[in-house]
């Protein structure tokens, strides 16, 4: 699976097996996503907080973008808005090494 470039990086990021992740949440949690009408385990948790990200990223390049033109009203909140966007990317960032660490702490573990 590929993830598209967030907010114009440029950068794209190959995850592998997350399709079977996505499948495996949405099979294990019983038909609870077209039920309830939202995302069901962690595949549909991931994709939503990817989308969130990039939704973020945007917002503040749209920001930034104006801020430079002088076309923002309010050049506060344009600030703001790129400040969020930034500490969402550290989030995120900060997630995934943590998730590597675990994941690689599993797979040394000795049984």
């Amino acid at each position: 699976m590929i993830i598209p470039p967030v907010g114009g990086l440029g950068v794209q990021l190959s995850v592998s097996g997350a399709e079977g992740l996505a499948q495996s949440g949405q099979s294990g949690a019983a038909g609870g996503a077209a039920a309830g009408g939202g995302s069901s385990g962690f595949g549909g948790e991931l994709t939503e907080a990817i989308s969130s990200l990039e939704q973020t990223q945007d917002s503040a390049t749209s920001a930034s973008q104006a801020l430079a033109a002088g076309t923002a009203s309010d050049p506060e909140s344009a600030v703001v808005t790129v400040e969020d966007a930034q500490l969402a990317m550290e989030l995120a960032s900060q997630i995934r090494t943590k998730a590597t660490e675990a994941t690689q702490n599993i797979f040394q573990t000795q049984v």
